[in-house]
């Protein structure tokens, strides 16, 4: 690890501390977001991003069969890898229609040994399939997106389903993403990039989940809604369950 990047990965496990309580940030948690193999363009996001509470609250452990949809640069596919290990595996998804700079951002990731736990594939996110039933499906910061014209739009509702159908019972279900107004719906996902709880909770439940989590972890007091976002938006954390 770049000696620079220290002060920014004690700073995000002090803040995860306050959170969960100095004992509970679980070990392997913490040891992913020390994990050398993570760049500095990484590590430099930590204090605002907090990724031992996005860890941590996801409930994602070693051993773990994950999807993760819409890695990007993979923040969070770097981190999600550490904390399932070589007993887990990490499955990223991109959409088909995606142009190759999109789908690019990822190779750094599947190019380095460290993360052999990795596949990344393009698919119908409405038709999602991976080899086995998974522990944990993952999002970050893509929600709103999946609302917008163009290479993100997805149909949420058919995708809900169809992660439901590849949990296993109890499985999870985490969605991060910007908060937008309370009652604005899904009018600023794409000026804003930020879509109201609401309608996210609202359209999981119905997929069948059940709300598991609803945490402030992410939560920014300040932030009036009204600005295009960034890492120090305020952001909904949610977690949701397959009953079984």
């Amino acid at each position: 690890m770049n000696r620079g990047t220290v002060p920014f990965v004690a700073a995000a496990l002090l803040l995860s501390s306050q959170v969960f309580g100095a004992a509970a940030v679980p070990a392997y948690v913490t040891a992913a977001v020390a994990d050398v193999h993570r760049p500095a363009s990484d590590t430099s996001r930590d204090a605002d991003r907090l990724p031992a509470v996005l860890m941590g609250l996801s409930g994602v452990k070693p051993g773990d069969k994950v999807i993760e949809l819409i890695p990007a640069g993979g923040y969070s596919t770097r981190l999600l890898s550490a904390v399932v290990g070589p007993r887990g595996h990490v499955y990223s998804i991109n959409l088909p229609a995606f142009n190759e700079r999109i789908k690019g951002q990822i190779k750094p990731v599947t190019d380095e040994p460290a993360y052999a736990n990795v596949s990344v594939s393009e698919q119908n996110l409405g038709a999602l399939k991976v080899a086995e039933p998974v522990d944990v499906v993952y999002t970050a910061q893509n929600y709103h997106d999946f609302k917008n014209m163009g290479q993100f739009n997805a149909d949420t509702n058919a995708m809900n389903r169809a992660i439901f159908a590849a949990l296993k019972p109890g499985g999870y279900y985490v969605i991060i993403d910007h908060t937008a107004a309370a009652g604005s719906g899904t009018r600023d996902t794409g000026t804003l990039h930020r879509i109201d709880p609401a309608v996210v909770k609202s359209e999981v439940l119905a997929a069948g989940f059940v709300l598991d989590l609803d945490s402030d972890a992410l939560k920014n007091p300040n932030d009036a809604h009204t600005a295009r976002v960034d890492d120090k938006t305020d952001k909904m954390f949610l977690r949701f369950k397959k009953p079984g």
